[in-house]
């Protein structure tokens, strides 16, 4: 492969690469004044600068637990299920004493 193959297969402009060839941190062939590169030889050399991607989870979980000192987490999200599952205690508005009817009640609320 030539200078403009191996930029264009890289997406590194030709003057980045010409710097690399000249400091020796790619390999490559001079042939002349002519400078090549083989692609079997390319593709070792780009995984060294292969990154791995983080664990969200553990960096979620470091972030937490700096924020949640002192903080049930467990009652939170207990609640917040029942909540969703309408399993908490919401009392019916009014006064409880009331007997529902044809509104026809005596004082002492028999009919």
């Amino acid at each position: 492969m030539n200078i403009k193959e191996v930029s264009e297969y890289l997406g590194i402009k030709k003057s980045s690469l010409y710097s690399r060839v000249e400091k020796k941190e790619i390999p490559h062939y001079k042939i002349g004044r002519l400078i090549r590169f083989k692609k079997s030889e390319i593709d070792p050399w780009m995984e060294k600068f292969k990154s791995e991607p983080p664990d969200l989870h553990a960096e979620a979980r470091r972030i937490l637990k700096g924020v949640t000192k002192g903080i049930d987490i467990d009652a939170i999200v207990n609640k917040s299920i029942a909540e969703v599952k309408g399993l908490n205690y919401t009392p019916s508005p009014g006064r409880s004493d009331r007997i529902k009817g044809l509104g026809k009640e005596v004082e002492d609320g028999t009919i």
